[in-house]
């Protein structure tokens, strides 16, 4: 009977009722419509409208068409989890009024947490698995971050730049490495004042000028730039001018091969059939995604792969079943993986 008790007191406290999340999502709609008037045209994550391809054409832009040679990389540590409560609920009452809105929205951020059998209160972090963590988050970071940059920031600059946030992954583009390294600079004391950090070492200035500005030039800071699952780098296109590609970085690349090997070894004894439908919709998942102009070697690269180790996983199913490459070649040619394709054209 303990245990029950105790098993029913773990779920209430780490995870959202049904009725919690029904009440949350009425409140997202109420909020969405107030907040979507202030957001600012560099906020991409959890809008309605607004996506992760658009974000990566507008940094593709800013530094193709407008010149950024200097990005700003910046990584909040735990972001979700140092969210300040009191300055959470200061932020909200700019906008929101209506007390019973918010008396929800602060027993909500009051909701215990059980770790290690024993249950904390901390007043910092958005509700684990909460309808309404997405939309206090992006409120949180307008007023720290994206109102700071336009207002504050940008007017002091010398030359252009642009801010490029979804959710709480964010860069920042500039055409000077002075007006970056000034924001760099008073960028953690900023974020520091909301009881926000850096990551050390995940947060860098990158010189992401074309190879042929850097030459002659000593530089000991990185050339590529991460944001969102791609490795932008300078390349050529067919006709030799220089471009930014966007390629699917490698630990992102290696994720997808692990989940594709995982489910592969956990379908073993499924029909064939049933492994190829679980396997097409992975591939054309990902193709989904990191379906973009100039990634189609690195799709390419999940296909060859994820044909690799489907073959190895039918080879195990037991100790007479190993498949040669002539056995797995007609296979495939009966159950088809899906090519790579590029779904989003930015040309």
């Amino acid at each position: 009977m303990f245990k029950c008790l105790l098993r029913e007191v773990q779920y209430e406290v780490t995870v959202p009722s049904f009725e919690d999340k029904v009440a949350q999502r009425a409140i997202v709609m109420l909020l969405e419509p107030i907040y979507e008037q202030d957001f600012r045209d560099c906020s991409f994550g959890f809008r309605a409208g607004r996506n992760v391809h658009q974000a990566l054409r507008v940094l593709r832009h800013g530094i193709v068409g407008q010149g950024a040679r200097w990005v700003l990389e910046v990584d909040v540590r735990k972001y979700f989890d140092s969210i300040d409560h009191a300055k959470l609920r200061e932020l909200l009452a700019r906008r929101v009024t209506d007390g019973v809105v918010r008396r929800m929205i602060d027993k909500w951020l009051k909701a215990g947490v059980l770790e290690s059998g024993q249950v904390s209160f901390p007043g910092v972090g958005t509700p684990q698995g909460g309808v309404i963590s997405p939309v206090l988050s992006n409120v949180f970071l307008h007023y720290v971050l994206d109102d700071w940059f336009a207002e504050q920031a940008q007017p002091r600059l010398r030359s252009t730049s642009t801010l490029i946030r979804y959710c709480d992954d964010f860069v920042m583009l500039f055409a000077s490495k002075d007006d970056a390294e000034r924001v760099q600079a008073v960028l953690g004391k900023r974020l520091a004042k909301f009881g926000l950090e850096l990551h050390p070492d995940k947060t860098r200035l990158v010189d992401f000028r074309p190879p042929a500005e850097r030459v002659g030039a000593q530089t000991t800071l990185s050339t590529t730039c991460t944001f969102l699952g791609f490795l932008h780098i300078w390349s050529k296109t067919r006709k030799g001018k220089a471009t930014v590609w966007q390629r699917t970085a490698k630990d992102r690349l290696a994720r997808t091969l692990k989940a594709i090997n995982d489910q592969c070894r956990f379908m073993r004894p499924w029909p064939i059939a049933e492994q190829h439908h679980r396997l097409c919709r992975m591939l054309e998942g990902h193709f989904a995604y990191f379906g973009i102009t100039g990634n189609y070697p690195r799709l390419a690269t999940v296909v060859h792969w994820t044909r690799r180790i489907w073959r190895k996983w039918l080879s195990r199913r037991s100790w007479k079943s190993y498949v040669t490459w002539e056995k797995f070649l007609r296979l495939v040619a009966r159950y088809p993986l899906p090519a790579p394709r590029i779904v989003h054209r930015y040309t």
